[in-house]
């Protein structure tokens, strides 16, 4: 029998839908066989997936599986397919109606004991699929609050496999979640109003804040550079909420968003070590990752000890600070992250 299951796949910070098809035919060998450009952690959908079913007291078919995950020049990374393949199995041996699937979308991660947990890019998923036409968007219990930030769209978090099944079949109907709303930031540490003289750098400070504008700062070690840097978020302007919704959806694609979180309400401070490499300046791998530039958007970029970077380092700024955004093309896709931040920097003299 043929079930289909839609899922989607994040690209850069967008997202796109992915249809999960899953044949199971009674002739041949037992086997189990995935098409449709999966990476290695895809592949491995197969081990979590069938412990997941037999620890949740159901079974793995005896027959000839095959699983195609559409559109197929699509590549699909990531663990979140898990979910969609399991279910697409229980559909395939009649154990779940095309009415209960029909025109809803799933994402996530099964453990072997059938717990769903979370995934990446849970927000831009939900913002990609609000424009079709869904009536559900299940997701881990720990992303719901991060994809209830789209208000049109239904988001059902779910907790284990058994639970989902019954909510599908009208069972035991597990409530949406409650849509997020931009709340004040809460209190941070690093306050700009606990800054005791320095007055001379905190108007300077207030300018940039104000503005829009880059500072350099230069003293001797000791004189509070970093100090008042990691203190200037806490002026600038409070995030709104579709700034929250962009910056919230690069740290989710990311992976550095808390596990629970809704949207992110503070402006993001980033400060890496010198040493890092270009890629993870402005982004970069296989498949492409947003880089520190990218994390800093609407936010603060501080670069520590100036005079470390290397030079083609520092080089590889010029574009994001002028564009604002990033361009990162490799041969099988091309992703533009946003970039525009407001550039710290400290040296001593």
């Amino acid at each position: 029998m043929l079930a289909k299951v839609w899922s989607a796949a994040t690209l850069g910070i967008d997202a796109v839908r992915i249809t999960v098809e899953v044949d199971a035919v009674e002739h041949g060998q037992p086997t189990f066989t995935m098409v449709g450009l999966p990476d290695l952690a895809v592949r491995e959908a197969y081990s979590r997936v069938r412990s997941a079913l037999y620890n949740c007291g159901f079974w793995w078919p005896a027959r000839r599986v095959t699983v195609n995950l559409s559109p197929a020049d699509v590549k699909k990374e990531g663990s979140a397919f898990d979910l969609p393949i399991a279910l697409g199995i229980l559909h395939a041996m009649e154990m779940l109606a095309v009415e209960d699937i029909g025109g809803r979308v799933f994402v996530g991660e099964l453990s072997l004991d059938g717990a769903i947990a979370p995934v990446r890019g849970a927000l831009s998923i939900a913002a990609a699929v609000a424009r079709e036409n869904v009536r559900e968007l299940i997701v881990p219990a720990a992303n719901a609050n991060e994809a209830a930030a789209v208000r049109s769209l239904r988001v059902i978090g779910v907790h284990h496999l058994p639970a989902l099944v019954k909510h599908l079949k009208g069972l035991q109907i597990v409530e949406p979640t409650a849509s997020a709303t931009i709340a004040d930031p809460p209190p941070d540490s690093a306050d700009f109003s606990e800054v005791r003289g320095q007055a001379q750098a905190k108007r300077a400070l207030e300018v940039a804040a104000a503005g829009g504008h880059n500072i350099l700062m230069v003293g001797p070690p000791g004189s509070g550079k970093t100090m008042l840097a990691k203190r200037l978020p806490s002026i600038l302007p409070r995030l709104s909420l579709e700034e929250s919704i962009v910056t919230t959806k690069i740290h989710s694609v990311a992976g550095t968003l808390p596990t629970g979180s809704g949207l992110l309400t503070r402006r993001p401070f980033r400060a890496p070590h010198h040493t890092l490499s270009n890629a993870a300046l402005v982004g970069g791998g296989t498949p492409p990752k947003p880089g520190e530039v990218s994390l800093a958007h609407h936010g603060v970029l501080f670069l520590d000890e100036l005079p470390e970077f290397r030079r083609d380092t520092l080089e590889v700024l010029r574009q994001p600070m002028e564009d604002g955004t990033v361009t990162i093309a490799r041969v099988t896709r091309t992703v533009t992250f946003p970039s525009r931040f407001t550039l710290a920097a400290a040296l001593n003299p």
